[in-house]
Formats: C-alpha cells, structure tokens, sequence
C-alpha cells in the first residue's frame, strides 16, 4: 500500500487539475494553482527530486485527471508464461505498457507483445482489472489501473525488443526475478481456471 503522504499528494494534485480546468474565477484559479504548487512541494520534500522535474511529469497534465492505464498480456504455451526483461531495471515482467490514444486495449496488447518479445498474438479475453495502488508495487506518482488480457500465440519468434533485453517463457515453478509476483500467479490461476470471473481492484 502507498505511503501516505503520496496520497495526499494525488489527491491535491488531482482536486488542483480539476478546479483549473473548470475556474473561471481569477482567485479561484489562485488558490488552485497554491494546491497544486503544496501538491509539488510534499513530493519534492519526500523524493528529493528537483521541483520542476515534479511539476512537468507529476503536476503538468491539464483537463479533468484520469488515472493512467497499463496494459499487460498473458500469453500462454505448455503451461508456461511469456515474460520479458526489462531494460530500464533488469526485472522480468508480462510485456505491456501504457494505453496509446486510438488503439484498444486488446490493440496495445498484440503491439506490445510483438514489440518487447518478437511474438504475434491475438486477444482473446479480458482477465483482470486492477488499481496499482491495491498491489504490490513500489510507490507512485501516478494513479495506475493495470488490465491483463489473455491473448494466443498466432506466429512469430521470441526476440528482444527496444525496451527489452530478453524474453522467454517460464513455468509457475520456473519464474525469473520479476516485479509483481502475485499478479503472475493471479494469471496462473487463470490458466488453471479459465471460467473464473474477471478480477478487479
């Protein structure tokens, strides 16, 4: 569960976007602007990092805030997982990313997959829908719903991608260092139970 403090932060960051994007009063849009700037110093006092980089990336965005969407795929063969190895950190993880504009999630999925690991899926079944913040997952700046989608193996061969060093598939036994552990085994269980409902939060 994330600190405190990073959830008062969101939360006047996200009821300081809000008031900005529908005040039309000067002194309105004054005391909107003095949240979110209280917003920015929480997270520059707890981080350490520099006020401007928090202020571009954590309190930039504009319009009513929405949490941020990742997509991740489940992609099964001989009981094994398909999981990718992270450049950025070196960890293991299901291949996805962020949602894009214009494509759907079942989209992002297969762009993904083919993108971190050389694979061709199709989608075939939403799985599970969860808030990041429920999870076990380091702190963030970032309000995160998580959507994992069952897809098949249609073609291609394993590769490593622009963002990724390795990919391959690993048995529920077998699995690598790896960033969210039981959100692998939450996909396991599907494979195991495909008539379970889907999760979420």
């Amino acid at each position: 569960m994330e600190p405190k403090w990073l959830e008062w932060a969101k939360q006047l960051q996200s009821a300081a976007q809000a008031g900005l994007a529908y005040s039309k009063d000067i002194y309105d849009i004054e005391r909107f602007e003095e949240i979110r700037k209280i917003s920015v110093d929480i997270m520059a006092h707890h981080t350490g990092i520099d006020k401007r980089v928090i202020k571009d990336v954590f309190a930039g965005d504009t319009g009513y805030p929405t949490p941020k969407v990742d997509i991740r795929a489940a992609v099964f063969k001989d009981q094994s997982i398909l999981m990718v190895r992270e450049k950025s950190d070196g960890r293991w993880a299901l291949p996805g990313g962020w949602a894009d504009i214009g494509i759907s999630p079942g989209e992002t999925a297969v762009k993904e997959v083919k993108e971190e690991s050389g694979i061709e899926v199709k989608p075939v079944k939403l799985l599970a829908v969860m808030d990041k913040k429920c999870h076990s997952h380091p702190p963030s700046a970032a309000h995160v719903y998580k959507v994992f989608i069952k897809c098949e193996i249609i073609g291609g061969r394993i590769r490593e991608g622009t963002e990724t060093s390795a990919a391959g598939f690993f048995a529920e036994t077998e699995l690598p260092p790896r960033n969210t552990e039981s959100q692998i085994e939450k996909m396991f269980a599907y494979l195991k139970h495909p008539d379970e409902p889907v999760y979420f939060d």
